[in-house]
């Protein structure tokens, strides 16, 4: 079946990569992001917000890191004991909550929900043992890969969904980058129509992948524990996961929490419509899935609410993520979605800052 896909942008090797589109391709990601983004703030009349992810809250937690050996192989072990990984130990955290659209819309609209969170890796003004750096940062969302497959396809996207005639602009692409464009518009149109549930309930992958020490790559998940509080949301409340959320955290005794795990790239395992493939292709094929039943997960930590830590929306608002530039060279995302959307990403986020006043962080 990859003869098919790739017509619609999945890559097979890297013969089909060009690194020199991929750069030309990014100045052009960054002016479209910047365009959604005011765009989305025009049209409903509000200041600017990020480009993405619009609507969300901000919450604290606590970040346990566990004894990684316990009940495992020695070989096991020492892949999953790396960075902020290899030593036990408990650290402060920020989380946020939102949807995935560039708009501000009700919360029983269809859509993406995610989960970004930082880590405080400090103790006594020090980095941690095995952390590398003060922070480390995890962006997550309740589906298992992205829709959109790498650089071309993002920027083919960004073309279409910042045209003023959605029509036009989709007529004007080259048909290689129609074909992408139809692959991702499908994908992220089943990923949004899931079952609508409290945040708290939700399962969250990285969808990308990252390094895990100088060898190992890895995804990350977050898999909300049995038992976390929630109550039915209503479909009248247009902010209803919102509201839902800081009830939990100012009226629940039990807090809510999620296993972190961390999934390895093993390419001799995995499989793509029944064939293995290089490691590469795992990396830089952001729209394919790396399956479970092949490549299990491994909880080496535990993320955890902290009980009425909900931040006002102002603070919230000046809150911001980046699992680029908030990590270490053991720990980076890799492949051409991440190279791409880390300058979009950082261009959005001093736009923001600007237009309220603020410097960028």
């Amino acid at each position: 079946m990859l003869f098919l896909t790739r017509w619609f942008g999945v890559t097979g090797s890297d013969a089909e990569r060009s690194p020199a589109r991929e750069e030309a391709n990014i100045e052009q990601i960054v002016e479209r992001v910047l365009l959604m983004q005011a765009n989305a703030a025009a049209q409903q009349h509000r200041p600017l917000r990020r480009g993405t992810h619009a609507k969300g809250i901000c919450a604290r937690a606590e970040f346990e890191v566990f004894d990684v050996a316990v009940g495992r192989n020695r070989g096991l072990a020492a892949r999953l004991a790396s960075g902020m990984f290899a030593t036990p130990g408990v650290y402060p955290a920020l989380v946020r909550f939102a949807n995935a659209d560039s708009k501000v819309n009700r919360d029983f609209k269809a859509d993406v929900r995610s989960l970004s969170f930082s880590v405080d890796l400090t103790r006594d003004g020090a980095a941690a043992p095995g952390a590398n750096g003060d922070r480390q940062d995890f962006s997550l969302q309740n589906a298992t890969t992205l829709p959109i497959n790498d650089a071309p396809a993002f920027l083919a996207t960004m073309k279409l969904l910042t045209a003023s005639n959605p029509a036009a602009g989709l007529w004007s692409l080259p048909f290689r980058d129609k074909l992408r464009v139809l692959r991702t518009l499908v994908l992220a149109q089943l990923q949004a129509r899931q079952k609508i549930k409290p945040y708290q309930l939700l399962r969250y992958w990285s969808t990308v992948p990252f390094r895990h020490g100088p060898v190992d790559v890895v995804k990350h998940s977050a898999t909300p524990s049995l038992g976390n509080p929630a109550r039915a949301l209503r479909r009248s409340n247009p902010n209803a996961l919102q509201d839902e959320l800081i009830r939990h955290l100012g009226e629940d005794s039990k807090m809510s929490s999620f296993d972190i795990g961390l999934q390895f790239l093993d390419a001799d395992r995995l499989t793509y419509w029944g064939k293995r493939r290089d490691a590469n292709f795992w990396i830089e094929n952001a729209s394919v899935e790396w399956n479970e039943a092949e490549a299990p997960f491994h909880t080496v930590a535990r993320l955890t609410l902290l009980s009425k830590s909900d931040f006002r929306p102002d603070a919230g608002e000046a809150a911001y993520f980046d699992v680029t530039g908030n990590t270490t060279p053991d720990s980076m995302p890799l492949g051409s979605i991440n190279r791409a959307r880390r300058y979009g990403e950082v261009a959005s986020r001093k736009a923001r800052m600007r237009a309220g006043g603020t410097s960028a962080p």
